[in-house]
């Protein structure tokens, strides 16, 4: 089977790093408490202002609904709350939310909301926007495991030195893959809900990247930059021509192999820039020529062209056996960024829950 068979993404068949599927298989998710993310968002808060920033503890809840709820205990608008990234509902997860609260105002009461709890209040000058967090530390623990340790060792060792391949995780293409109907849907003239386009265009555009970056794994480049490379800044969306930069091949290795920059590919859609260029460029091409009716329906949408890195550092990454079938993994990833990118290289996995199409959905 290829990477799609008729309106399904077969997310199973993106190529791995390690060169085949893992033999190990897991469960996860057998409790919330086995997947918990802590956002970290490094602003520091004056203590004095119109915004109320509450940390919060969510159980069985998802950003939405954690902003509903605190929308309806204070009494303020959805959108005068604010967030930085959404977190997952089958998950202990914690972050920051903001409200909009007068300073004369007495503080709101929070108690008695199911599945949240608020860890800490305070005051600040501006909003909570989207996009300010650095990043999530997970905390996952394998369950059922199945593996050889040495083996399992070997590939978490070679995951903290090379880092993993940044798919785009399975939940981008909704239950058993099947967005792509509502992506072909929407170009296709249909008219969609704002939430059901976005899903439609996440999912063609992610569809389109992972399909490149499954194409430099089987290619072995990945994890190197080729000639024309669109060379991406660690924690960064900007990038340069690696044919135009007069940085020595001695010096972009060393900024390579220090997880300082990563090669890139496609986040197709209308305009973007010619940085990327000869090699790079062909192989781009060539794979997204397969897919022709999607290119032009992000085109036609108006969704911008953009540019994403192709390698994914795992950073503090540590792992600990707590028995010869439990694993705990302990790491941090950029926003954006999936855990089961990472679990993928490691484990075969399976739910211990019900599934949902918003499993793993943490920016």
């Amino acid at each position: 089977m290829g990477l799609v068979e008729g309106d399904s993404v077969n997310v199973a068949g993106f190529a791995h790093a390690r060169g085949s599927a893992p033999t190990a298989t897991a469960a996860i998710r057998a409790t919330p408490a086995d997947f918990q993310v802590d956002e970290d968002c490094p602003i520091e808060l004056s203590d004095s202002g119109e915004h109320l920033w509450c940390r919060i503890e969510k159980t069985g809840l998802t950003t939405q609904d954690a902003v509903q709820a605190l929308s309806r205990a204070a009494g303020v608008h959805p959108r005068q709350i604010g967030f930085a990234g959404l977190k997952d509902r089958h998950a202990v997860t914690c972050q920051w939310i903001s409200l909009a609260w007068p300073m004369a105002q007495p503080l709101p009461v929070f108690d008695g909301i199911y599945g949240l709890k608020v860890l800490e209040a305070r005051r600040h000058e501006r909003k909570l926007k989207r996009g300010a967090h650095r990043g999530n530390r997970f905390v996952i623990r394998l369950r059922a495991l199945d593996a050889d340790r040495a083996a399992l060792d070997a590939d978490l060792d070679r995951i903290r030195t090379q880092g993993v391949p940044n798919y785009f995780g399975p939940q981008r293409f909704g239950h058993g893959g099947r967005n792509l109907a509502l992506s072909r849907a929407l170009f296709a003239g249909r008219r969609l809900s704002r939430n059901r386009r976005g899903f439609a265009l996440s999912s063609a555009r992610s569809l389109l990247f992972n399909a490149v970056l499954d194409a430099r794994v089987r290619d072995g480049s990945w994890n190197r930059l080729i000639d024309g490379e669109a060379v991406m800044l660690d924690g960064s969306h900007s990038v340069f021509a690696r044919n135009g930069t007069d940085q020595s091949e001695q010096k972009l290795t060393e900024r390579l192999d220090g997880f300082d920059i990563h090669p890139s590919g496609p986040l197709p859609g209308r305009g973007g820039d010619d940085v990327v260029e000869a090699q790079a460029a062909a192989f781009e091409n060539a794979v997204i020529a397969d897919y022709p009716d999607l290119v032009a329906g992000l085109r036609d949408a108006g969704v911008d062209a953009a540019r994403r890195a192709l390698r994914l550092p795992v950073r503090e990454l540590e792992w600990t056996f707590e028995s010869d079938t439990a694993l705990v993994l302990s790491f941090w990833l950029p926003p954006g960024a999936f855990a089961t990118s990472v679990l993928r290289e490691l484990v075969d996995v399976s739910e211990g829950r019900a599934g949902g199409d918003n499993a793993d959905q943490v920016d």
